[in-house]
């Protein structure tokens, strides 16, 4: 029986073993922290073998296959031995597209992926399709694929995600955009993030469709290096020539084989630039899969936005405040400040990933007038912003945070928490720093 080792037992690693599992595998988790107790009774009660709080090596080392998490790295001890053993390590979107005909419809890109990925669940899902999104966002793949029988999946995979997928082929390949994220991760060598960000169109054939941005420098160069085989469908601001998505005079466009759609852009529920790319990304995915023009229009007006992505979460004596916890990189918070249409308290900080502030640099000179520094080690912000805005403070806390962004503001301003960092600083992930931030807010 072939012997199948799962290596972390989050979400992803708990959905695999349950696949693992259902195709008649042997199967034996491992994690080096703590499995949350819903997962350990969970794998208990399926008599599915696992460890927590350390790896036994002969117990992995014997794996005739390997489910690595997406938070491992490549260099971590285990997977470097495991690979001098020639044991093959895949992910687990890899693992779960083996045993699934499903249609599937795969989203990447530094910024805009959760947004877009919900979007164009929520446009299906609403035309009545049997579908299930998963990936990064909701339920693992995985544990889908074993509980469900879904015709189209919807998943939101990032660049840890792609970089250990093979075989696996998505119908529609939807790149956002590609701007620094995680060097940390990439030897600080930006060609190896784009490479991973790039695996989205592995495998593509002409049936397939790829959707990219056509005004991305990088994603551009790339799509002209590696000639994908899939049909192409590019998105712009305005129009250009031979563009399958635009806006023009208020409208938005979208150019499909088969059909042409159009829509007043102030019926769109999501709005700023960034959003109208999401918009039109999710728009030609629904036309190549014949969606009416009638179900996309509804869905496009009556969609209500993600969490953590610029959510604004009361008015407090004139200020409003803004979660966007989930911006972990400078890209996200330019985004959110070009939004931005008052003067600006900013929230940033946590754990940097290799960060270039100089991004934002011409953003928080004119739209901000003071910064709160949120972090452990607020050194570099320290070093980078000094000087350049009147008002900077540090807090070591998010309670600290939000009153002191409240201190600094002044009436008609927003206080917006876009950290331009990872969260493991001070907090257990991005949605527990965005929890507390309205916390706090609401406390005010």
């Amino acid at each position: 029986m072939k012997r199948i080792v799962i290596l972390g037992g989050g979400e992803s690693g708990a959905g695999s073993a349950i696949l693992a599992q259902a195709k008649g595998f042997d199967v034996f988790l491992s994690d080096s922290g703590v499995l949350q107790d819903k997962y350990k009774q969970e794998l208990s009660g399926k008599n599915i073998l696992f460890e927590e709080k350390g790896h036994t090596e002969s117990l992995i080392l014997s794996a005739d296959e390997i489910i690595k998490s997406p938070g491992i790295p490549e260099e971590a001890p285990l997977i470097v031995a495991a690979k001098s053993k020639n044991i093959p390590i895949i992910s687990e979107i890899e693992f779960a597209g083996r045993y699934t005909d499903a249609k599937k419809i795969c989203i990447t890109g530094s910024n805009g992926k959760t947004t877009t990925t919900s979007l164009i669940y929520h446009i299906l899902k609403s035309a009545g399709l049997n579908v299930g999104l998963g990936g990064n966002i909701g339920q693992s793949f995985a544990r889908q694929v074993a509980a469900n029988n879904y015709d189209y999946y919807v998943l939101e995979l990032s660049s840890f995600q792609l970089d250990n997928m093979y075989d696996f082929k998505a119908d529609i390949a939807i790149l956002l955009n590609i701007t620094p994220d995680h060097l940390d991760r990439y030897d600080h060598d930006m060609q190896k993030y784009i490479d991973a960000k790039m695996r989205i169109v592995r495998n593509q054939t002409l049936a397939d469709a790829f959707i990219y941005w056509g005004e991305d420098p990088i994603v551009t160069k790339e799509v002209v290096k590696l000639q994908p085989k899939a049909t192409l469908y590019s998105f712009t601001e305005f129009k250009k020539e031979g563009v399958a998505g635009y806006s023009d005079n208020h409208k938005l466009y979208i150019r499909t084989p088969k059909s042409v759609f159009e829509m007043e852009q102030d019926l769109l529920a999501l709005t700023g630039t960034h959003n109208l790319y999401n918009s039109l990304a999710a728009g030609i995915t629904a036309k190549l899969l014949d969606i009416t023009d009638e179900k996309l229009r509804l869905s496009l007006s009556d969609f209500k936005g993600v969490e953590h992505r610029l959510e604004k979460v009361a008015s407090v004596k004139g200020i409003q405040f803004v979660n966007d916890s989930k911006a972990t990189n400078v890209n996200s918070c330019w985004y959110a400040l070009k939004s931005m249409k008052s003067k600006v308290v900013l929230i940033l900080g946590g754990k940097d990933k290799g960060n270039d502030y100089t991004e934002i640099e011409e953003l928080v000179m004119s739209k901000v007038h003071a910064l709160v520094f949120l972090g452990v080690d607020n050194s570099k912000l320290h070093k980078f912003f000094d000087g350049k805005v009147t008002e900077i403070e540090d807090a070591g806390s998010m309670e600290e945070a939000v009153n002191k962004a409240y201190k600094l503001a002044n009436d008609g301003d927003a206080v917006l928490l876009s950290p331009c960092c990872a969260s493991f600083d001070l907090f257990k992930s991005y949605e527990d720093r965005g929890d507390q931030f309205k916390f706090w807010v609401r406390k005010l």
